[in-house]
């Protein structure tokens, strides 16, 4: 049953991250009907600390509060994936678990989950920025760069900011039930479930490449996304056998020529959405996909949300 709520601190808290879950459960909605939590702000290191936006806080609790709670959030901080955390409060948070207590991390306090072993052989979710450093420290933790929020019983984590809403509101509509948690979103002006994952708001997921073998060829693709290639013609451009070519592409781009110009396709796509009001037709004709059928289904396997979602969510409703 979820009753108890704290939330624990360490020195350069995010406010944002912070005020999402004080929002979510630190608010008395009883005039509504809604549950009332028995929510507290902790510190692990003192009673005083400073937030990363340059202003301190006075913290009433220490982790002895921690003792009690069916749910414990770390929100995220400044510098997490590079500092050290207090051995007491990761003692705290595995000992939370042992007793069957949930954590939730929102964004960069998944750092301190893994730092508490957490992580172990578990599925978690973090900011897209901080994947490659989290799977770096805790490689036995089995991290999904593109999703809003991961939930492995007792172990909730959620990616950047706003998808710590996403999980607040997904902790309350598992324990509660839709309707609380629906009601609660209506009162947060926030939607109760968002489509699709943090794929969507990555700006360009795939690393410049210092490609010295087919760099000419990845221009000459990127310029000509609407046309159709083969890997054979590739080749011919980069003067190599269609065998070669592959394997030197593998190697210099870390994936396969389709893939590749797949995935500058739908990365062209978000652009035109967002920054034009061609229809999602001919925005298919320019990226190569052909028609709206063959766009949506690409978009929805490489972001899981469709173009006119998208759309909406980055232009607003009148747009799409």
């Amino acid at each position: 049953m979820l009753q108890n709520v704290a939330a624990v601190l360490v020195d350069g808290v995010n406010p944002f991250e912070l005020g999402v879950i004080c929002e979510v459960f630190g608010i008395d909605r009883s005039d509504d009907g809604l549950p009332v939590y028995d929510f507290a702000v902790a510190s692990a290191e003192g009673p005083v600390l400073h937030s990363n936006a340059g202003f301190s806080m006075q913290v009433e609790h220490g982790l002895e509060r921690l003792e009690t709670a069916d749910l414990i959030a770390v929100p995220a901080g400044a510098c997490y994936e590079s500092r050290s955390f207090p051995p007491e409060l990761l003692d705290a948070l595995s000992r939370a678990v042992d007793r069957g207590a949930r954590v939730l991390s929102v964004c960069s306090g998944v750092f301190v989950l893994g730092a508490a072993g957490l992580l172990d052989e578990r599925r978690c979710a973090v900011h897209w920025r901080h994947a490659a450093e989290l799977s770096l420290q805790y490689p036995r933790a089995i991290v999904e760069p593109d999703v809003l929020y991961v939930d492995e019983d007792p172990v909730i984590t959620s990616a950047g900011t706003a998808a710590g809403i996403d999980a607040c509101l997904h902790i309350v509509r598992k324990e509660q039930g839709p309707e609380v948690a629906n009601r609660i979103a209506r009162r947060m002006v926030v939607p109760p479930h968002r489509d699709g994952g943090q794929a969507q708001y990555i700006e360009r997921p795939l690393p410049a490449s210092e490609c010295d073998t087919v760099a000419e060829v990845l221009v000459w693709m990127e310029r000509n996304l609407d046309q159709e290639v083969t890997v054979e013609q590739l080749a011919a451009r980069a003067l190599m056998s269609p065998r070669t070519f592959a394997r030197r592409f593998q190697q210099e781009t870390g994936t396969t020529p389709y893939r590749w110009i797949l995935r500058q396709r739908v990365l062209l796509a978000q652009r035109l959405l967002e920054a034009t009001d061609e229809t999602v037709d001919a925005i298919a004709g320019r990226t190569g996909f052909g028609n709206a059928a063959a766009l949506r289904h690409q978009f929805v396997r490489a972001l899981g949300t469709t173009p006119n979602a998208y759309r909406r969510t980055f232009r607003g409703p009148e747009a799409a």
